[in-house]
């Protein structure tokens, strides 16, 4: 089992705990090593500043606790990061699927289908454990959920408006002054 597999169910809790869900929790190496985690309140897709905040605390707390039980999870190291999945978010679930259909996404392949590896176009939907995407050139194709190495929806004029804020609060306006 990977970390990420070992950690995501801690990390799951606690996110369900303060009323999100979870999208994706993910291991990054390089010159910094990143535990990102991304996750979404449910009626509204988004997270504030402030849930991302309250997310991280109780993740940093419960794996604080580990650590002084002597049982960290994460040896070394790492910095937390935790966000929104975005407008063009990652669909890691199998209800993105269907949540997302009739949207754009660009989805890579574990093995090929078809004989592609990269499959891009708009969604139809999931049926049990089959996605079904319209690829852009290569018409219709469907393949097993478990096939999917990554997938992403792809920034459009539609997804932009389907995803618009619910509500401007701490937005900043700018505003103009009249000229004479």
């Amino acid at each position: 089992m990977s970390l990420t597999e070992d950690i995501t169910p801690l990390i799951a809790e606690a996110a369900r705990e303060l009323g999100f869900a979870l999208v994706r929790v993910k291991m990054f190496s390089g010159d910094e090593r990143t535990l990102q985690v991304m996750a979404e309140r449910p009626d509204t897709r988004q997270l504030t500043i402030d849930d991302c905040a309250a997310l991280s605390r109780a993740i940093s707390e419960r794996l604080d606790a580990l650590e002084e039980a002597g049982e960290d999870p994460i040896s070394g190291a790492y910095r937390l990061e935790v966000s929104s999945p975005g407008i063009d978010r990652p669909l890691t679930r199998r209800a993105d699927f269907a949540d997302w259909a009739g949207h754009e996404a660009r989805i890579a392949l574990v093995e090929e289908t078809d004989g592609l590896k990269t499959i891009k176009g708009d969604i139809v939907g999931i049926d049990g454990d089959i996605v079904t995407v319209a690829d852009n050139k290569h018409g219709t194709k469907t393949f097993a959920f478990d096939n999917i190495h990554s997938a992403k929806l792809k920034l459009t004029d539609a997804l932009i408006a389907s995803t618009a804020p619910l509500t401007q609060d701490g937005a900043e306006f700018i505003e103009e002054e009249g000229h004479d």
